[in-house]
């Protein structure tokens, strides 16, 4: 007879659901996001939460789960929990840093590439005809430019470390990290530095009541106009309002953004219309490797935690 009902408001990848069904003591819950009535039904029935970003667990949601002993985040973002009221409510709150690293690095320096070298204006340029656009001469070199990176925890080294085999050269800004942690990466004392000496300025920082809006009208103005802005962290980290005035205006020459304050973005929302900036849809940290990786150290991570709490009940 299972002794832990282990909830999923979104499915994971199989081989992590086959790490969970194998454990005789769980019975494992997965719904489809469109489910939510669902979900909310079986809410008092678990002992444990496993959430993607879309899923937020508010307080509602907590106070719903009268068997809630953990909820474990598939990715490393917290934003979308209510970590504080968790706590409350002795409620562990984990998830799964370093899984999607190498994804999400990648991700940025395709950015990187795909506005130095403007490809989305040269796709659209040929398909359209105009072949003698190849003379706009429009592309840049990546080598000798200036990357500055907002937080330089391991996706920001790891953007680092792959920008430096361009030829770059890396700034960062981090109150929490010192100089030194890698070669070839100078750290800078402010943001305000930062932003004016970087061709390239790429936001790898969480969403905290510190952060939120961190860049907005008097940051941009900072930039060059000839620089760009990357944002594959947390889409309120930018202001929004602010970024759709600088890249009108020219305040800075362009923008790749994966994610967005409100989410998912509308077609019709003003981004869209805007030819000097790159969209994906939340999709840095998800290739098929990263998200099967990160699910099974989720998984893993419920496993060990019922374990811990198997042995502590029998004792």
């Amino acid at each position: 007879m299972p002794q832990w009902t282990i909830l999923l408001p979104q499915p994971i990848a199989e081989k992590a659901l086959g790490l969970l069904r194998a454990q005789k003591d769980f019975a494992v819950l997965v719904f489809s996001p469109e489910e939510k009535e669902k979900v909310w039904e079986y809410l008092p029935q678990a002992h444990a939460l496993l959430v993607r970003s879309s899923f937020r667990v508010t307080r509602e949601v907590i106070d719903r789960a009268l068997r809630l002993r953990v909820i474990c985040r598939v990715g490393v973002g917290l934003d979308n929990i209510d970590v504080e009221y968790a706590k409350q409510r002795n409620i562990a709150v984990l998830n799964t840093p370093g899984g999607n690293t190498t994804s999400v690095a990648e991700h940025t320096l395709a950015l990187l590439l795909a506005l130095a070298k403007d490809l989305f204006f040269y796709d659209r340029k040929v398909r359209e005809g105009e072949w003698r656009s190849r003379y706009t001469y429009r592309a840049l070199e990546l080598s000798g430019k200036t990357l500055g990176l907002v937080g330089f925890g391991a996706i920001g080294q790891e953007v680092a470390r792959l920008s430096l085999g361009f030829g770059m050269k890396v700034l960062f800004f981090d109150p929490f990290v010192p100089e030194g942690v890698l070669q070839g990466a100078q750290k800078v004392s402010t943001l305000s530095e930062l932003l004016s000496r970087s061709d390239f300025v790429s936001l790898h920082i969480p969403l905290t009541e510190g952060t939120r809006h961190l860049i907005g009208r008097e940051e941009l103005r900072l930039m060059k106009p000839t620089a760009f802005l990357i944002n594959v962290a947390r889409g309120a980290v930018v202001d929004e309002e602010a970024l759709l005035e600088a890249l009108r205006e020219g305040w800075i020459r362009g923008a790749a953004l994966d994610v967005f304050e409100k989410e998912p973005l509308s077609g019709d929302h003003p981004l869209c219309s805007l030819p000097n900036v790159i969209l994906t849809p939340h999709v840095a940290g998800l290739t098929q490797e990263s998200t099967e990786r990160v699910a099974v150290q989720a998984a893993e991570q419920i496993i060990a935690f019922f374990t811990r709490e198997g042995e502590s009940h029998e004792a």
